[in-house]
């Protein structure tokens, strides 16, 4: 198929681009690096073996978005491009709707233009809110606790309305539950910029000596350890529920919504304990309190994906954190 990526040059974008490529896929990004790298590109066709088409843009910038639908001969959607950090959300939430929920109906009105019915949206696993019952499967309620959760809530909300009312459309939303890790070659990783909202590439710049130390937001959930509890999934396995779930839906009308996540849990600690162990020494850290927004646990049951779209996370812990130091010991000021 001929896919169109917006936020291809991204963290999880670019990850699933590669592999868009590597299936024999045509893949066209959109990007407007406001948090990526042109780096990026170069690295994905490097691994690849051939180029990736780009077109530098906004996600809501509906002329441009109508030019490359119907100039491409895109077949579907992958949307990643979007704003991503729970606690910034709550700053800014304004920005958060205008990027995600404007930025997604800007896509979903070109789309009908130039009829283009076929989408795979990155959403979160944050739409569930303070879910008190684990695992979570894709029935259970939601109902968010910041601006982020709600943004990718209300685009979900859209693409289940757009389903019920014309049946040309095959939407899905893709529920993620903490991705983290690298390209085992150390040439595609996270690169946050500023200071990283995610334990993981925080975890990362601490190992390499471009932060001092981790701060743990809170040790008294009612969790292990007392540390925040989530289901961290190897950013490679995502992409590869990616393509499973693009395969499923395209030519299958309606709504379809998927977790893709490991349906196993790690506390704070023992991330920081297996990221100690694939750089080799100790990490220094320190308790704060807890951040507005998070929740104590969160992980999910993937039955679903695993039943629908046969795909399974296959990666374990070690191998996030092994892959993710490799990535940042080889490019430890990222891709600059």
């Amino acid at each position: 198929m001929r896919v169109l990526v917006t936020g291809g040059a991204g963290y999880i974008g670019s990850l699933t681009t590669l592999q868009l490529l590597q299936a024999g896929h045509e893949v066209l990004v959109l990007d407007n690096f406001s948090n990526a790298k042109p780096a990026v590109l170069g690295r994905v066709a490097q691994l690849a073996g051939r180029e990736p088409a780009f077109e530098q843009g906004d996600v809501r910038d509906g002329a441009l978005l109508r030019r490359l639908l119907a100039g491409q001969g895109v077949e579907a959607v992958m949307h990643f491009a979007g704003l991503k950090a729970v606690s910034e959300s709550v700053h800014k939430p304004l920005e958060y709707f205008d990027n995600n929920v404007q930025g997604s109906l800007s896509l979903l009105s070109a789309m009908r233009d130039t009829g283009v019915r076929t989408l795979v949206f990155s959403s979160s696993a944050t739409v569930y809110g303070l879910a008190e019952t684990m695992p979570l499967r894709e029935d259970a309620p939601t109902g968010t606790t910041n601006p982020y959760g709600r943004s990718k809530l209300m685009v979900e909300q859209m693409l289940q309305d757009l389903a019920a009312a014309d049946p040309a459309w095959s939407l899905c939303a893709l529920r993620y539950f903490n991705p983290v890790g690298a390209h085992p070659s150390g040439l595609l990783g996270e690169d946050p910029q500023g200071i990283p909202n995610n334990l993981m590439p925080f975890i990362a710049q601490v190992a390499v000596g471009r932060r001092a130390a981790l701060q743990i937001f809170g040790r008294d959930y009612p969790t292990v350890d007392g540390t925040g509890v989530r289901d961290y999934i190897h950013v490679q396995d995502l992409a590869t529920g990616h393509l499973a779930a693009l395969g499923h839906v395209h030519g299958r009308p309606g709504w379809h919504v998927f977790n893709l996540g490991t349906g196993r849990s790690h506390s704070v600690l023992e991330v920081l304990r297996a990221y100690e162990a694939a750089c080799g020494r100790a990490l220094a850290h320190e308790f704060v309190p807890r951040r507005g927004g998070d929740v104590a646990q969160s992980w999910a049951d993937p039955a679903r994906a695993e039943s629908a779209l046969n795909w399974r996370a296959e990666l374990s812990l070690a191998q996030m954190c092994e892959d993710s130091w490799r990535w940042q010991s080889q490019n430890p000021n990222g891709y600059d």
